[in-house]
């Protein structure tokens, strides 16, 4: 498998079809499942893996992969952390790694977990454009039951450069040193649809501006298209050539802005992992832009 190929960031469901059958599944190729569903989705992610998944896929919980003495949910684990989980999935420092998720949209999670082993320095790792969703649709065959490769060692190595916390955001506010993206729906950012978590209010930070996750893809579930997606920043006022930061509302669909500026040749897009619910748990009333209830203390 040639260095271009394992660089390439999207891959076709002909492509991992073609891949699987001539080098199958193992230490030098790994599909991840990482499909992930808030709690209103009413969706269990392991369960509908274990009925049907990708032939050879193995199943990343962000819920577990994860800082587990964090108030917040999800937030990135400790290099050794990272280390011991995704070796226990049968992956080394060698292994390409394409992740994938079962939503409706086609992409939902999967640019998470995408994201998270480029911050931990795996830069081999690709994401099946168009997700379960077009895997399907094409025709590809499933598999059920659950695959348990081999453990490999794997060696992380953060790039801190790549994640912003809460005071990051709070000096943002009077420097302006970054751009700063919210990835939720326009509605929860302006303040006027609830959030999907108890004793959250909609609203957004100071300055932010609002791309819906969803608008980086077709109605057919893939990504669009380079050209597209630089337009879109244009019209948002987003410079590429500047530092950008994406939140969401717990750091997953903030990493579709990740995504989709990568696909524009810009690799150095930060995440702010806290997102919208930490942002909202610390912030002064005044910090929280509204339309609607905001915050009082």
């Amino acid at each position: 498998m040639s260095q271009q190929v394992l660089l390439r960031t999207l891959v076709s469901a002909k492509w991992l079809s073609d891949a699987i059958r001539s080098s199958p599944v193992g230490a030098g190729l790994r599909v991840l499942d990482a499909s992930w569903y808030l709690p209103k989705m009413k969706r269990d992610a392991r369960r509908e893996f274990r009925e049907h998944h990708i032939p050879g896929a193995v199943f990343f919980d962000i819920d577990t992969c994860c800082d587990r003495t964090s108030p917040y949910d999800h937030m990135l684990p400790s290099e050794d952390n990272f280390s011991e989980y995704v070796g226990n999935l049968g992956i080394g420092n060698r292994t390409h790694v394409v992740v994938y998720d079962s939503s409706d949209q086609g992409s939902y999670s999967a640019p998470r977990v995408w994201w998270m082993f480029r911050v931990f320095g795996h830069k081999a790792v690709s994401l099946l454009d168009g997700g379960l969703r077009n895997w399907l649709q094409e025709g590809y065959p499933v598999s059920s039951g659950i695959t348990r490769p081999a453990p490999m060692e794997f060696e992380a190595r953060l790039d801190h450069s790549q994640v912003k916390i809460h005071d990051d955001i709070v000096e943002n506010i009077e420097t302006h040193a970054f751009q700063l993206v919210d990835a939720r729906s326009e509605g929860r950012f302006r303040g006027i649809d609830p959030e999907p978590r108890e004793g959250i209010e909609p609203g957004h930070i100071p300055g932010s501006v609002n791309m819906p996750f969803f608008a980086f893809l077709t109605e057919t579930g893939y990504e669009k298209k380079p050209d597209d997606i630089h337009q879109m920043f244009q019209q948002k006022g987003i410079d590429l050539s500047k530092p950008l930061v994406a939140s969401c509302g717990s750091g997953v669909t903030a990493c579709h802005v990740a995504l989709a500026a990568f696909l524009c040749g810009k690799e150095d897009t930060a995440i702010y992992d806290g997102s919208w619910v930490e942002w909202y748990m610390r912030a002064r009333p005044e910090d929280v832009v509204s339309e609607g209830r905001g915050k009082t203390l």
